[in-house]
């Protein structure tokens, strides 16, 4: 088995849903964005990239017909360079970065780019297996999953569930999400982001050209009255809102890893070292698949919590995180989405691994960090965590 090594990790700033971002294709943000990591932030012969693995979750329309490929080449890299798409929902980065990081480690590639990307404003989650449009197609859950596990409701009514089930309030959820955009904009302010986020022009309102170069959902103006202000997004007496829940968005992100052993002779300094990536499976309505591919990510590394400096945890809905620190008890918490996450970030589905990659990698370059772990719960009850070490 040999090391694998990141060498660097970018990418786009994310736009609400319908927002500065929402007038471009996702294939040429994404290949906009590849071509940038690899012409003009690495400078490398792009001929050296053997595969371009990209995690993406609504694969219809734009987003279809294996979106890696479609982007590497809209982005103007070689058309001999393969790449593929894969979809383990919210994990889809995750799962990219995990294969690049097997195929290099197996020995049968030595430099793959690990990518993201999702559309939210023009491929709406759910829009591959659901609706009118596909209906003579059948849908994408099978009867015999309702026989054996009755209602498959969404995810917002599974986080209903988690919050029941830590007992957690409404005031707790709301302090959360108010804390998440106060860390993401003290870590714009700071340009703490600079270094890892691609600037994209966009379309404003009015038809003219503007440039995006931070995270769009982010409210510097937020309170805790207009956030209780917000109704309850999935029953009435709910404690789930719009405001704490991970912003539906769109981006790209994109990360290159690479041999150890090609680094000197391709000129690559790397930045941190693929230690591992662990899944779980749950119930499907269980949101705490997190939490058991955390313990069994620590379990697969021979790390303990108190080993982990820095973690980049689901903000798909407030009471994520909550949870995983509940039943986890990290030493130091404040460690925890210490520049924001979803809520305030934005959640683009099939890029959101590899952006909090590139946000974990970021941190802990900057605070001279050993290890990171990032982690998150997926639809159908799943979870994944990844962690990196980092070397230079």
């Amino acid at each position: 088995m040999r090391d694998v090594l990141i060498i660097d990790a970018v990418r786009t700033p994310t736009g609400v849903r319908n927002g500065a971002l929402s007038g471009l294709r996702p294939d040429d943000i994404l290949g906009l964005l590849l071509s940038h990591l690899v012409n003009e932030r690495l400078g490398i012969d792009p001929d050296v990239v053997e595969d371009v693995v990209c995690g993406c979750v609504t694969q219809i329309g734009e987003q279809a017909l294996n979106i890696a490929r479609n982007a590497l080449l809209a982005g103007g890299l070689p058309s001999s360079l393969a790449g593929v798409t894969v979809n383990r929902q919210e994990g889809s980065g995750q799962a990219a970065i995990a294969l690049a990081a097997q195929a290099i480690s197996a020995g049968e590639m030595d430099v793959v780019i690990a990518c993201g990307v999702e559309s939210m404003s023009r491929q709406p989650m759910g829009s591959d297996g659901f609706g009118d449009h596909i209906a003579h197609l059948g849908t994408g859950v099978s009867p015999r999953l309702f026989a054996r596990f009755g209602d498959l409701h969404s995810q917002g009514m599974a986080a209903e569930t988690l919050a029941g089930r830590w007992r957690f309030s409404r005031d707790e959820l709301d302090a959360y999400a108010l804390g998440s955009h106060s860390r993401a904009a003290a870590a714009i302010d700071s340009g703490l982001h600079t270094n890892v986020i691609m600037p994209m022009e966009a379309s404003a309102a009015d038809g003219s050209a503007s440039f995006l170069s931070d995270d769009e959902g982010v409210r510097r103006d937020l309170t805790l009255d207009e956030l209780a202000s917000l109704a309850p997004a999935f029953k009435p007496d709910g404690v789930i809102t719009a405001g704490n829940a991970g912003q539906a968005a769109d981006g790209a992100a994109a990360a290159l890893l690479v041999a150890s052993e090609r680094c000197p002779e391709l000129g690559l300094d790397p930045k941190v070292r693929y230690v591992c990536t662990a899944v779980s499976g749950e119930e499907p309505l269980s949101l705490s698949g997190h939490i058991t591919a955390t313990l069994r990510g620590l379990d697969k590394a021979g790390l303990r919590m108190e080993d982990i400096d820095l973690f980049e945890i689901d903000e798909s809905f407030a009471a994520l995180p909550l949870a995983w620190m509940r039943e986890l008890e990290p030493v130091r918490p404040e460690r925890i989405n210490a520049w924001g996450g979803a809520i305030a970030n934005g959640n683009p589905l099939g890029a959101n691994g590899v952006k909090s990659a590139c946000t974990l990698i970021s941190r802990l370059v900057q605070t001279d960090g050993r290890y990171g772990l990032l982690s998150t719960c997926t639809g159908m009850g799943m979870g994944v965590a990844t962690i990196l070490e980092r070397i230079s």
